[in-house]
């Protein structure tokens, strides 16, 4: 995978997007840190595209809390309680 600065990727978009084809990923980057993920798809792959971007994103999150759970010495039973209670006030149940 390379990486590309958003000034490279300005001035040479042409020659990024053709690059894109073969790589299939480039990361761009701001002041030497990665800030984006381009990645290529077609009509046919882009909602398989984004609805795996998404799952990957949401189980990012998942796995997120999880740690800062464990941090605070909270186990399952803890983290289920308090998801009980945020749907309850929400009034959704699942």
């Amino acid at each position: 995978m390379r990486f590309i600065s958003v000034r490279e990727f300005r001035a040479k978009s042409g020659d990024v997007w053709k690059e894109l084809a073969e790589e299939q990923e480039l990361v761009i980057t701001s002041n030497g840190k990665p800030i984006a993920i381009v990645s290529a798809v077609s009509e046919e792959t882009l909602e398989d595209s984004l609805r795996t971007i998404r799952r990957a994103r949401a189980m990012a999150a998942v796995q997120a809390m999880q740690r800062r759970s464990a941090k605070k010495g909270l186990g399952p039973e803890d983290v289920e309680a308090e998801i009980a209670a945020a749907r309850s006030e929400r009034g959704t149940a699942e």
